[in-house]
C-alpha cells in the first residue's frame, strides 16, 4: 500500500450509519458520525464521544489506518481498516488500544 497515492474511491467523507456496539442515537451524540479519508494520507473520524485524527495507507479497495484523539475527553488511540463493499458502502473495523473492537458501517 502506498501513502497518499493516486485518487482512490475511498477518499472523501463517509457517513457512519451503524455500529455493532452502539445504537444510532449514541453514534450521533456530539454531531453526525463520519469518517473522512484525505488524499494526503490523513483523515478524521467522529462518532459517539470519539474525535480523532487518522494516519492512512491506501490500497484500491481498503484503507488501513492508525488513529489518535479522544474518547469521552480521555486520550485514546488505536488502529483500523475500512473495506469497500460491492454495494459501495464501507465496513470499518475500528480498534481501541487496550479496549473494544467495533464494526462500523458507512455510506458516501
Amino acid at each position: 500500500m502506498t501513502r497518499g497515492s493516486a485518487p482512490n474511491p475511498l477518499i472523501g467523507k463517509w457517513r457512519i450509519i451503524e455500529a455493532d456496539l452502539w445504537d444510532k442515537e449514541y453514534l450521533d451524540i456530539l454531531s453526525p458520525a463520519f469518517i473522512e479519508f484525505k488524499s494526503n494520507g490523513r483523515g478524521e473520524v467522529r462518532f459517539a464521544c470519539v474525535v480523532a485524527g487518522l494516519d492512512c495507507s491506501y490500497s484500491p479497495a481498503a484503507v488501513d489506518f492508525t488513529w489518535q484523539g479522544h474518547d469521552e475527553m480521555d486520550e485514546a488511540s488505536g488502529a483500523g481498516i475500512a473495506l469497500l463493499e460491492d454495494d459501495g458502502s464501507l465496513t470499518i473495523e475500528f480498534s481501541f488500544d487496550n479496549g473494544d473492537d467495533a464494526t462500523l458501517k458507512a455510506k458516501k
